[in-house]
Order: structure tokens, then C-alpha cells, then sequence
């Protein structure tokens, strides 16, 4: 287990280099002036490189890419050079002064993803830390709703094998798979929050935390979760129902359930006892990924719901080309992605002792 997870940590961390490496470039080659997008539309020239200065702007792009690796990492470096971008400052992130040599001193902080371009003065971090929350939520409720549906839809598929009942629900799934989410999602939204509106009261748009009438307190509002769920869910729904079919009726061939049933045990103490947890495994592994994605899937369902969560702060970071806040998110998407990984690895043992971590 110790070995299985040294393993995991170091290609996660050749992982996150790469994802790091990639957006960073990417993204700092569009078109726009960030320095002037910080300063906004009333800005001098002097204003203008102060801020370049400031931030490491005005170096080439190899150099602000090891300035950024430098603010990532735990243990960096800084001069003791008050003008030098790389100065240690208590505005900048808290960090533990380890040690110095020369004019270099090594400190031991957490992370720092920098400042918002667009948001003045805010940390990425608190910008990711106040909408991730929200799309986590939304994640979660779609994914339960995927498995408990996809595993109880796949159970009745495979036990009315070729019947009219499996072959309705091989086409809604397969229906579902080819739907894109963010049509799903305008669909649901006109149909449900527009045409239906008066059935089923709910609305077109609206986030978790919405304004009480009196615009005084924030306030829960769950039914706002019920139709972005819904459309989250649709696609792993479908992948969950085919896995749990075809997984079912692979395992229902196998010599020891054909010794439980010799055994005089009832067909739902064979399905329920013996079945259903050998068959979860590829369903396990698949919802790892589906999980995972639906933090970066989210993007479209919650921009055109209105879902003020991280998908939609991403959208809006894109459209005014905020880099730190697209490059924090993509970052921390890939580190919940690789989490989720190494946990399901983990599982997938616990569900099948055959498999072995190494």
C-alpha cells in the first residue's frame, strides 16, 4: 500500500507539471495586456509598468513560468531584493522562512495561485473557494442520482434480458449518451422552468444562495438543484445503466452463482448477496471519471442555469481573459481528478480481492 501510494504521489505530481506547463502557455499567448486589464480603462503609462514590474510581466515568458512554478511550490525561493518580483511579502501569502544563503531565502508556505486580473485585490483561492463549494454540491447530486437510477435501471435491463422492458431503457440510456449537456440543459430549462413553470415551479435560472425577497440575508434555495442535477446527471446515468447491464449478465454466467442457486438460494439473495458487488466494479471505475469530469463539465450547465459555481467562474474568467483564476481552477480540477483516481483504485481492491495495489 505504501509503495502503491509513493507511486500514485510522484505521477501525480508529473501529472500536475504537465497540466501546469500546458495552460500556462496556452493561455499566455492570447492576445490582451493584463497589466491593463488590471488597471482598467483609466490607466497611465507609469501605472501600467509598475504593474508589469510588479507581477513579472515585463520578463520573458520562461521566466514568469518559473516565477509561477515558484508560487506553487511548498519550499520556494525568493531574493531579499525589495525590488525584485520574487521579494518575500506578508500581502503576497504567509509563509515559514527556512533558511538563507546569499541573498536567497528559502521559505515553506501553502500554494498561491495569485491574484484575480478582474477582481481586484482577491486571491484565486478565495475565488475558487467560494464557488467550488456550490459545484461540488451539484456534482454530488448528480452523481447520486446516476448511480441510484443507473444501478436499479441496469439490475431490471439485465433480468428482462431482450424483453421490451431492456430494450426501452438500451434506448433511453443510448438516448441520453448521444444528448450533449448543454442542449440537455437548454431544453430542461425552457420546458421545465418556462413552459411548465406553473406545474412545476421551478425556474429558468437561479444558484444555490439567492437573495431573500427583502434582498437583506442570503438564502438556500434547493429546488434551484433540481433541474441542473437532472441534466449533469443524464450522461453518466446512461453510461451507469449499459455498465451495470452488461457487467450483471457477465457475472450472472459465472460458476459460483450457479453453485448459490444450486445451494436453494432465492434469485434476490443471489443477485443481492453474491451479484450486484461483483458487478459494481466497472461501474465504481466509471463514475470515478464521470465525478471527475462533471467539475469541468459542469461549465455549460451551470453558465446556462445560472449556477453560480465554478463552471460558471470559469466562463467568466475566459471572457475577460482573468489567467490566474482559469489557470488556479484547471489546476484544482486536476488535482480532485487524480484524488478521486487513487481512491477508486482503492475501492476497486476493496471490491474485488483479486485485484492487488502495486
Amino acid at each position: 500500500m505504501i509503495s502503491y501510494l509513493i507511486n500514485k504521489i510522484f505521477y501525480a505530481f508529473i501529472t500536475l507539471l504537465g497540466v501546469v506547463t500546458v495552460i500556462f502557455f496556452l493561455f499566455n499567448i492570447l492576445p490582451g495586456d493584463p497589466a491593463k486589464m488590471m488597471l482598467g480603462q483609466n490607466q497611465t503609462a507609469e501605472q501600467v509598468a509598475a504593474v508589469k514590474h510588479k507581477y513579472g510581466f515585463d520578463k520573458p515568458i520562461g521566466t514568469q513560468f518559473l516565477y509561477y512554478l515558484n508560487d506553487l511550490s511548498p519550499i520556494s525561493f525568493h531574493s531579499n531584493t525589495v525590488n525584485d518580483y520574487t521579494h518575500l511579502s506578508p500581502n503576497k501569502y504567509t509563509a515559514t522562512k527556512l533558511f538563507t544563503i546569499g541573498n536567497t531565502t528559502t521559505v515553506l508556505k501553502a500554494p498561491y495561485l495569485r491574484e484575480s486580473f478582474t477582481k481586484q485585490g482577491k486571491k484565486v483561492t478565495q475565488v475558487i473557494g467560494e464557488t467550488i463549494p456550490n459545484t461540488f454540491v451539484l456534482a454530488v447530486s448528480a452523481i447520486v442520482i446516476a448511480i441510484t437510477l443507473g444501478i436499479i435501471f441496469g439490475i431490471i435491463s439485465a433480468l428482462y434480458k431482450d424483453t421490451w422492458i431492456d430494450k426501452t431503457i438500451q434506448i433511453l440510456s443510448t438516448f441520453g449518451m448521444s444528448v450533449p449537456s448543454f442542449f440537455s440543459a437548454i431544453l430542461f430549462a425552457w420546458l421545465f422552468g418556462f413552459v411548465l413553470h406553473k406545474f412545476t415551479n421551478l425556474e429558468m435560472t437561479g444558484s444555490l444562495y439567492e437573495l431573500d425577497d427583502f434582498g437583506e440575508k442570503m438564502t438556500i434555495k434547493w429546488k434551484n438543484l433540481i433541474l441542473p442535477a437532472i441534466v449533469l446527471g443524464i450522461r453518466p446515468l446512461a453510461v451507469v445503466i449499459q455498465l451495470m447491464r452488461n457487467s450483471l449478465l457477465e457475472v450472472l454466467n459465472q460458476d459460483y452463482i450457479r453453485t448459490a442457486r444450486a445451494k436453494g438460494l432465492s434469485e434476490f439473495q443471489v443477485i443481492k448477496n453474491h451479484a450486484v458487488k461483483n458487478a459494481l466494479n466497472p461501474v465504481v471505475t466509471a463514475i470515478s471519471g464521470w465525478f471527475a469530469s462533471m467539475l469541468a463539465g459542469a461549465v455549460f450547465v451551470e453558465y446556462i442555469f445560472g449556477w453560480n459555481g465554478l463552471g460558471k467562474e470559469i466562463v467568466n474568467a475566459l471572457n475577460t481573459l482573468d489567467l490566474p483564476v482559469i489557470t488556479g481552477a484547471v489546476l484544482v480540477i486536476a488535482i480532485i481528478f487524480i484524488t478521486i483516481n487513487i481512491f477508486v483504485d482503492i475501492m476497486y481492491a476493496w471490491l474485488d480481492p483479486r485485484v492487488k495495489l502495486s
